[in-house]
């Protein structure tokens, strides 16, 4: 088994982050290259491969055992496999829609896991300089300052983070469509963001009571799970057992009594595993 020594580890993940969201910042007004993946609203740019390939090679650099499951790597036909080795799971840009518009809410996200629990979270918006950060059982951090979920228990008092979805098919936005339907005369307000780990930091921070999703990714989720956990919140399963990171459905929430208030209300969406 590799060693891990969760100290090393972060300090070279934050500074490698931190040289990524450089080369974010310096594309981010300019006029991007765009391709599609799986269907016409699921984008990637030159600039969320060089993010990857910069993070990939600085791993392998440092630690050439470790393993790395990469959201660019995993749609080029590399196996999203997670082991009991330690493992960068990275995002390159999360939230690569607002990017390609320049809409200042995309990140990089990023995150260590070893025996498959998650030791490291970051999550890092170069364009509006915003450092989340979390390392298991050390509390959570925005700019090194910690932060805390809200604790709101009340569903008529919470402010219900609800994605749009990617994909235009059918199912798809029947669901969507219900779920919003389902809790927008019951919440305290509904928001979409377009960014799943700022959705999640936004929850851990406080500033947001709830986010779902159905369709997420273990890249889009691994750091704003621990995130949110070291910040007081709850991260778990749409149908309220404990979360797998690549069942790709998730609910997170300020607390356990919150969640389990908007789950019966929730539509479910069937996806394949990554």
């Amino acid at each position: 088994m590799t060693e891990f020594d969760v100290e090393e580890v972060f300090t070279v993940a934050l500074k490698a982050v931190k040289d990524a969201g450089e080369i974010i910042k310096e594309a981010f007004y300019k006029k991007k290259a765009v391709l599609t993946k799986s269907c016409a609203v699921d984008l990637v740019t030159a600039t969320d491969q060089a993010v990857e390939k910069m993070l990939i090679g600085r791993i392998k650099e440092n630690f050439p055992n470790h393993m790395f499951i990469g959201e660019e790597s995993v749609a080029a036909g590399e196996k999203c496999d997670l082991t009991d080795e330690p493992t960068w799971i990275v995002d390159p840009i999360d939230g690569t829609m607002n990017f390609v518009h320049s809409f200042p809410h995309s990140c990089i996200s990023l995150a260590v896991l070893y025996h498959k629990d998650i030791h490291i979270g970051i999550i890092y918006n170069p364009i509006l300089d915003q450092m989340f950060t979390a390392k298991l059982g050390q509390g959570a951090f925005l700019n090194d300052k910690p932060i805390q979920a809200s604790e709101e228990t009340e569903l008529g008092k919470s402010l219900v983070i609800a994605e749009y979805g990617c994909g235009w098919d059918i199912q798809t936005m029947e669901s969507v469509l219900k779920n919003i339907t389902a809790l927008m005369n019951k919440v305290h307000g509904l928001r979409a963001m377009g960014s799943a780990a700022l959705n999640m930091a936004s929850v851990a921070s406080g500033g947001a009571d709830c986010y779902f999703q159905y369709g997420s990714h273990v890249w889009d989720i691994a750091a704003g799970t621990l995130i949110v956990r070291e910040a007081g919140g709850i991260c778990i399963d749409t149908e309220g057992g404990p979360l797998d990171l690549m069942s790709r459905r998730m609910i997170c929430a300020s607390s356990e009594k919150l969640a389990l208030q908007i789950i019966p209300l929730l539509t479910p969406l069937i996806l394949e595993r990554d």
